[in-house]
């Protein structure tokens, strides 16, 4: 090597550097050299085995993920990489500084680390490729270059030990961490050869991947990729840039590995919870809160190591900055130090601080730190996220398994409601969930704090304590502004509460509103309730705006209190490197303090949730109901072989992985003497519903097997009690049930799987659906059996209800899915129970909501020949007496007691008063059968309701599906670039629709006050600058530095032209002309001013308080925009709704219209206005801190250009799939609430079929399918936030680098800069998610405003109110003339050229089979349908003239639904408060309901619950008939009103509309031909056309009329 070249290894031309005169290693160059051949080796060994054989692998074999499998000592294998990496680079940088020193270049000082740096990163390639393809004979290769690299770097160290050379420099303490990594990795490498065998030893172990890897479901990979993707989330990146080209689906998401699905974790939290039951204190009930940290302690550990690592981190940044800053002011680094050259081998040492002194290899060590600290706070969210997902899951399982053993009495007496359980469920598990998130926070924050004030005091000495102490204090205030804001979010909560369930009513009673003109009535209440919300909200809106303004103006007001302080103090003013180091510090510290508030809040929080939990875990459960298997002692685990369960999930203890074997045996049943022909016996039975009260006492019956017992009595006497006592639902008190044991019978073990005969089907009286298809509901968990289920179908009659269903028998029922009407839910009902293989059926009052075609149906072809064929013990309870004929066994039953039992013989000799009783009530009915000509009546009307529903749902379904959006036309031609399109961009309409909904004025502030206070808060900043900066350089001038320093500071600095720059960004002229006269002045007498120092503290003060207001102005102002803006849509969305015509309910769901006022009204009123505020100040932020930065180093915008591209590429992929995974979450969290609703509300049914496993299964799959949702989207937040901190990262190290190359710019600037650079690094990711969030919130708006263009009925009439006379309809005189009527414009005539004249005072009756218009024509009277030809004359006034409140409030009707609303009995009947209290007792006298209505508490103003659910079906009937009374009207129109009234009722009715209503004109529309037989006309309709119009006796005299074929054939 030729010695004169500028670049030579070992520097020097004297031969000696190359010597070696003194020994071989004594030549420190040599040994350098020596340093490079490990790393040479090594890349020459790997490159070809990388390239060669993963190049031609990869590109042929995708690797499927279940290689990924981890050699022992995998992380820290990853750790000990990345450690020896910074290590490198420490040493290359140690190189570099050193031959800067020296005269010549001498390579050998940063080649090897160079070299080492890149061969330490290929180790880890290549040691992750081996891994992947689990080949672990190629780690031989690493593990000889660990064993040379340590022997060199030994050998190195050992010759500076030699020499004396010891820790005071650099080079020593690197040499001896690099010894020391060396070995590590040696004896990581050892380690993996002692476990995995795979060298030296005969029979290398074989090792298979986790078995989550195995299944190829498992999609979330975090815990099995290694380290830097762990740490970057890069296995995400697949997932969400395909977002882009497809909408991510649940099957993209795939399923949950085992370590976090909600069984494990249930299992974990259950055993400590179960571990704390002592046996000296079995009382005393188990802490949740230690079973937590039992269960979840360790996770939260280890994320609270990450984050206070995170926090140390954070600090580096104000101490970097204090350093780069203080280095460039005073840039006096002397050369002189070369005088410990010549002592050891002819090269410069460095001390140990030196390098530090060194402001680019500052710039560089503050990027790895910003690096760090962002990863390890990832890491930190990450883990506690997780972790709170699993315990939520773990919760959701333990409160399941509580609900399925709850007692009954506990749900039916009101301890525990469903709301109570669905609060459990949505609310408190994530309060806690939220908590766990948080509270690492709660031990990371005092630590930053206290640090931060540490560091401040080391800065600013006492002053720096009055900032930090102002920030201090305020914090209280901001716990005390959140404390408020739960509460009144808490009140807010309560008043929409009552709205949705005023607005809930409503809705379901709008027909009856519509028709009684009392539409604004209730409108009003809702708008009064929505009144007290707003009021709420205006509060919370305050101190939302008062806690935004506190986290801005806290930071300005400690800056001007610690800087006005210090000045006051020492009367001069910090130096550039400690006011921005302490800028940067107070901006660390606000942070925690703000946070602090909301994390103690969700605290004490969680401390009420916890106890709400222990409160539902305490609960009573339901008694151990072994006898009801007989002998089987069946823990609940054997009940899944019968239900096809999936096999347990952990091969190797598979019994842990049952969810309930912890139930104990049961107990051996005592069995009853006759078990022959007894299924079930009660021997002296008393039992209560656990109120001390005895609901049933002194039982004693028997249920003879195989046979029908019927169970008869009056309403209330407890017919249905008994049932659920035998099911063991109530508590005994005394006397047992005996259930006989099946297994006595010697039935094969497939005959007793097909019977499943622990489990009764039950059909219970309120009739309880799943969320399923009309199969599903009626299979019910059994294996589908083709025939089996035909035969059901047609014995329930539900084939003709199903054709009329969009997808047949696939069509989804229930809460979400179609509503079926109560007869046809209760059909379902019965099917569920004739479908079940078991032996014993209970059926109870099943036709209670069936008219009497369907029940006769339903009794021959069900109940006697599909059960009885099956040799099946039936127990029927029922008031249709006609049926005892069939009993073989008959219990009666009077008020909570048996009256007689036996067969219907024995009763008739032995009790014949009773019998005679039964017989004339049976003589009533079976006229009523003979009479009942009207064929399927209750049946047909729920067939045309559900066929009028879907009359028009084809051709309008795009527009009523929410979901169809735009979108989705556009999926269909795959044409990728326009959905792609579509999917990134921003609605921004939508957003224009609600900013304009807010009001200009409101818009205006917020934009103008917004900008303003952006320009202030940077105007602060940039005067701190000018004025440290100032002061320094006259510091600098006084101590006689030379004066060019100054000069060339004026040059780049405060040259006049940036000030012209900073005048035309529009602060004051005159403030800058001053400051460039007194810096003018400043120069020219060299002493520092004390005034011009107070002149900057006045500017800084008057800045600092128009910031302050500023921040005030803009809080306020965004948040009253939002509430003027939920005010506006949720009034007009009301008007709209209530106001539209009654097709508009007949074609949208009712879900779907209160989604709108519930989810949608809540997030325009309380998550956008927030989101928006924090949207605008994080882009302002970041605007400005770039507008700042390129200002002060334009060099700084030839490196924003890529970084922008990044930036732009990463939010518009991420915004895409996070929308995606956040409508995932909320898609699969909807079903697991209805899940848990929907099982407390069918306990008794489920327990009676025993099938809590497979509803504990499916709850458990719902869970985990919503938990991969939510841990999907966090992982994608960490995605985001990892990549835009990174790039955060990379601006501050770009403005380092160029202000530090870019010829100095003054150190005040500088330290603005880097301060400024600091913050985009919080704040990028901020204005991403935030812009993802405003995406998902403003599609609340676009819903709500696609309601807002429905029309609305035409409520004026051509007619004045004025002009109708005020008793009209005086007569009740109807003419109807040639009239046409239609649903909708769209859709065929209902009714063609009807004629028909209506004296006043005639009872006229309207007949017909189904479909052919009845219910049309009175709805015709009120004008709810289009009546597009023809007309109706009442009284000379034709009312399509009449405004629809006037027409609408002078005519009666009752309908055939009876509808309540909640409230006051007064109320229902008089929500107009118009009549007096007689005029209303008289109604109920009427009505037949006086004398029950005085037995109630309060009598007019006794409680009616919602819906009435508080007085029987046939009451309620009666409520609405007295209603039509109250409206004194002269025409009464019955739309078969008596269709679920009993006979007693129905009778007293017909007598009553005689006699009350004789001078009335009443119009009856019949279901049952025989209560129209004697009416004065009869108009019989076919098809929309009237056939046949005169009295009833007359048509039936005409042996050819219709109206005697319709008597005749359904007689």
């Amino acid at each position: 090597m030729a010695a004169g070249m500028p670049l030579s290894f070992c520097g020097d031309k004297a031969p000696s550097a190359y010597g070696i005169n003194d020994g071989v290693l004594n030549n420190g160059c040599f040994v350098d050299a020596l340093n490079l051949v490990p790393h040479v080796f090594l890349l020459f060994i790997t490159f070809p085995i990388l390239f060669i054989g993963w190049g031609s692998q990869s590109s042929k074999v995708q690797i499927h993920h279940n290689t990924w499998l981890h050699f022992p000592g995998h992380n820290m294998r990853w750790i000990l990489t990345f450690l020896l990496l910074f290590v490198h680079v420490c040493e290359f940088a140690e190189g570099i500084v050193s031959n800067t020193t020296m005269t010549s270049n001498h390579l050998h000082l940063f080649m090897p680390a160079f070299m080492g740096f890149i061969a330490a990163t290929t180790s880890v390639v290549y040691y992750h490729n081996i891994e992947t393809s689990n080949f672990p004979k190629l780690l031989l290769v690493l593990f000889i270059y660990w064993v040379l690299a340590f022997i060199t770097k030994f050998i190195k160290l050992w010759k500076f030990a030699e020499f004396g050379i010891r820790f005071k420099y650099l080079r020593f303490c690197i040499t001896a961490l690099l010894v020391m990594l060396y070995g590590l990795l040696m004896a990581v490498e050892i380690n993996v050869i002692r476990v995995r065998k795979y060298v030296f030893f005969t029979n290398p172990q074989k090792v298979k991947p986790p078995e989550d890897l195995q299944d190829l479901g498992v999609r979330f990979l975090q815990p099995f990729v290694n380290l830097l993707s762990k740490a970057t989330y890069w296995w995400m990146n697949p997932l969400i840039i395909g977002a882009h080209k497809r909408p991510i689906e649940l099957k993209k998401i795939g399923k949950l590995p085992i370590a976090m699905r909600a069984l494990t974790n249930y299992l974990r939290l259950k055993d400590a919870y179960e571990d704390q039951r002592t046996g000296e204190d079995p009382d005393r009930p188990p802490s949740i809160w230690r079973s937590m940290y039992r269960a979840f302690g360790r996770p939260i550990l280890l994320s609270s190591t990450f984050r206070y690592l995170a926090d140390l981190l954070g600090f580096a940044g104000p101490l970097c900055i204090y350093g780069i800053v203080r280095n460039l002011d005073d840039d006096n680094n002397d050369t002189s130090a070369n005088k410990n050259m010549e002592n050891y081998f002819r090269v410069y040492f460095m001390y140990t601080t030196e390098l530090l002194e060194n402001s680019s290899v500052l710039a560089v060590l503050l990027f790895l730190a910003l690096v760090l600290q962002r990863t390890f706070l990832q890491a930190s969210y990450y883990v506690t996220i997780e972790t709170g997902i699993n315990l939520r899951g773990a919760l959701l399982a333990m409160i399941y398994n509580k609900i399925l053993r709850l007692s009954t009495s506990n749900m039916s007496m009101g301890e525990m409601t469903l709301g109570q359980i669905n609060n459990l469920v949505a609310i408190e598990t994530n309060q806690l969930m939220w908590f766990l998130f948080l509270c690492p926070n709660l031990w990371a924050m005092p630590v930053q704090i206290v640090m931060g004030v540490i560091l401040l005091y080391n800065f600013l000495s006492w002053s720096a304590l009055v900032g930090a102490s102002v920030i201090v204090l305020l914090a209280p205030v901001q716990y005390l502004i959140a404390t408020k804001l739960a509460e009144t979010q808490k009140s807010a909560l309560e008043h929409s509460t009552d709205r949705l369930k005023q607005t809930t009513e409503i809705l379901k009673g709008i027909k009856l509103l519509k028709l009684y003109a009392w539409e604004d009535i209730f409108c009003d209440s809702v708008e009064q309730t929505r009144g007290k919300e707003l009021t709420s909200l205006r509060t919370f809106a305050f101190y939302t705006s008062m806690s935004i303004f506190m986290n801005a103006a806290i930071p300005i007001a400690a800056v001007l209190a610690t800087f006005g302080v210090h000045h006051f103090l020492t009367s001069s003013i910090p130096s550039p490197s400690q006011a921005f180091a302490a800028l940067a510090l107070f901006h660390i510290l606000v942070t925690p303090l703000f946070l602090l508030s909301t994390v103690v809040r969700f605290a004490v929080k969680a401390l009420v949730s916890v106890q709400k939990l222990g409160e539902f875990l305490q609960s009573d459960e339901i008694g151990d109901d072994s006898w009801r298997n007989g002998d089987i002692s069946v823990p609940l685990d054997v009940g899944k072989k019968h239900l096809g369960m999936t096999k347990a999930i952990n091969r190797k203890q598979p019994m842990r992985y049952q969810m309930d074997n912890y139930e104990q045996p049961s107990r051996r049943a005592m069995r009853p003497t006759e078990t022959e022909d007894v299924a079930v016996k009660v021997s002296n039975g008393s039992f209560t519903w656990g109120n001390n009260q005895l609901t049933l006492s002194d039982i004693n019956i028997r249920i003879p097997t195989g046979q029908l017992t019927m169970i008869v009595g009056q309403v209330g006497c407890g017919k249905s009690s008994l049932l659920l006592a035998m099911l063991g639902e109530m508590q005994a008190i005394d006397g047992r049930v005996y259930w006989s044991n099946w297994s006595e019978t010697e039935d094969s073990e497939e005959e007793i799987r097909s019977k499943n005969r622990n489990s009764v089907a039950y059909a219970a009286q309120k009739s309880w659906l799943l969320n399923a298809t009309v199969e599903d509901n009626i299979t019910f968990g059994s294996p589908f059996n083709k025939q089996r289920y035909k035969a059901v179908i047609d014995a329930c009659s539900l084939q003709p209800d199903i054709d009329l269903l969009p997808f047949g028998d696939q069509t989804e029922i229930g809460e979400r899915g179609i509503n079926l009407s109560g007869g046809q839910r209760q059909r379902i009902c019965v099917a569920r129970a004739l479908y079940q293989n078991t032996n014993i059926v209970f059926l109870d009052d099943p036709f209670s909501a069936l008219d009497i075609h369907l029940s006769d149906h339903l009794m021959q072809e069900g109940i006697l020949k599909f059960l009885q064929d099956d040799k099946r013990t039936v127990v029927l309870v029922s008031h249709k007496l006609q049926y005892l004929i069939h009993a073989d066994w008959i219990i009666a039953m009077k008020d909570g007691s048996v009256l007689r039992e036996g067969t219907l013989k024995d009763i008739q000799t032995h009790d014949t008063e009773l019998y005679d009783h039964w017989k004339t009530l049976m003589n009533r009915q079976d006229q009523e059968l003979e009479k009942d000509i009207q064929q399927d009546s209750q049946t047909t009307l729920e067939r045309k309701t559900l066929r009028r529903a879907f009359y028009s749902r084809e051709p309008k379904n795009q527009m009523d599906d929410e979901d169809e959006e735009e979108e989705e036309e556009e999926e269909d031609d795959d044409n990728f670039s326009t959905t792609t399109s579509r999917r990134s961009k921003i609605p921004w309409k939508m957003c224009g629709c609600y900013l304009s909904s807010g009001g200009f004025f409101m818009v205006f502030l917020m934009i103008s006050s917004k900008l303003l206070k952006h320009s202030v808060i940077v105007a602060i900043d940039y005067c701190l600058a000018l004025w440290t900066s100032t002061n320094q350089t006259a510091e600098n001038l006084q101590n006689g530095t030379a004066a060019n320093q100054a000069a060339a500071f004026l040059q780049n600095g405060t040259a006049a032209n940036q000030t012209a720059a900073f005048l035309q960004n529009g602060t004051a002229a005159n403030q800058t002309a001053a400051f460039l006269q007194n810096g003018s002045i400043n120069f020219t007498d060299i002493s520092p001013q004390p005034e011009q120092d107070v002149y900057y503290l006045h500017v800084f003060f008057v800045l600092c308080a128009a910031g302050i207001t500023l921040c005030l102005i803009t809080s306020l102002s965004v948040e009253f925009l939002g509430l003027s803006a939920a005010t506006n849509l949720h009034h007009n969305l009301l008007n709209k709704i209530i106001h539209a015509p009654i097709r508009f309910f007949d074609v949208t769901p009712l879900g779907q219209i209160l989604n709108r006022f519930s989810a949608d009204t809540n997030i325009i009123d309380q998550h956008i206005p927030p989101t928006l505020e924090s949207l605008t100040r994080s882009t302002l932020l970041c605007l400005s801190a770039i507008g700042v930065i390129a200002s002060i180093t334009p060099a700084f915008l030839v490196a924003l250009v890529p970084l922008a591209v990044a930036f732009y590429f990463i939010q518009k992929y991420f915004r895409v799939a996070s929308k995606d995974l956040q409508d995932l979450d909320d898609s699969t969290q909807l079903p697991l609430l209805c899940h848990f609703s929907e099982t407390a509300e069918g306990l008794t049914t489920i327990r009676a079929f025993r099938h809590e496993a497979r509803f504990k299964q499916r709850m458990l799959e719902l869970t985990d399918t919503n938990n991969t949702a939510y841990l999907f989207l966090s992982a994608a937040n960490r995605w985001l936030e990892v990549r835009t901190d990174y790039l955060g990262a990379v601006i501050v190290l770009t403005v380092a680098v160029a202000s530090i190359w870019s010829g100095r710019p003054g150190g005040g600037l500088v330290g603005l800069g880097l301060t400024y650079a600091l913050t985009i690094t919080n704040y990028l990711n901020w204005v991403v998610r935030n812009l993802a969030d405003l995406e998902v919130q403003m599609a609340a708006v676009k819903k709500v405003n696609s309601f807002l263009g429905t029309e609305s009925e035409n409520y004026e009439g051509s007619m004045d109110a004025s002009q109708v006379p005020e008793n009209w309809p005086h007569d009740g005189e109807i003419k109807i003339h040639d009239l046409c009527v239609r649903y909708d414009p769209m859709l065929k005539p209902v009714l063609k050229h009807v004629n028909a004249y209506i004296k006043p005072g005639q009872k006229v009756g309207i007949c017909g089979r189904t479909g052919s218009g009845k219910s049309s024509l009175s709805l015709a009277f009120f004008n709810m349908v289009d009546i597009f030809e023809g007309r109706i004359v009442i009284d000379g006034i034709d009312i399509c003239k009449l405004p629809l409140q006037t027409l609408r409030s002078r005519l009666s009707i009752i309908l055939q639904d009876p509808v309540l609303f909640s409230g006051s009995i007064r109320f229902n009947l008089d929500p107009e408060c118009m009549c007096t209290d007689d005029r209303l007792w008289e109604a109920l006298e009427i009505a037949q309901l006086k004398n029950m209505v005085k037995s109630l508490p309060g009598g007019l103003d006794a409680v009616v619950t919602e819906g009435g659910e508080n007085f029987s079906v046939g009451q309620r009937q009666l409520f609405c008939l007295a209603r039509a009374f109250v409206r004194k009207s002269s025409i009464l129109i019955m739309d078969e009103a008596t269709a679920s009234i009993d006979m007693a009722t129905e009778n007293i009715l017909q007598k009553v509309v005689m006699t009350a209503f004789a001078d009335r004109t009443v119009v009856t529309i019949a279901h049952r031909v025989s209560s129209i037989l004697d009416a004065e006309q009869v108009l019989v309709f076919s098809s929309g056309i009237l056939v046949e119009s005169d009295s009833g006796p007359n048509l039936l005299a005409q042996e050819e009329s219709l109206f005697s074929v319709l008597v005749r054939t359904h007689k």
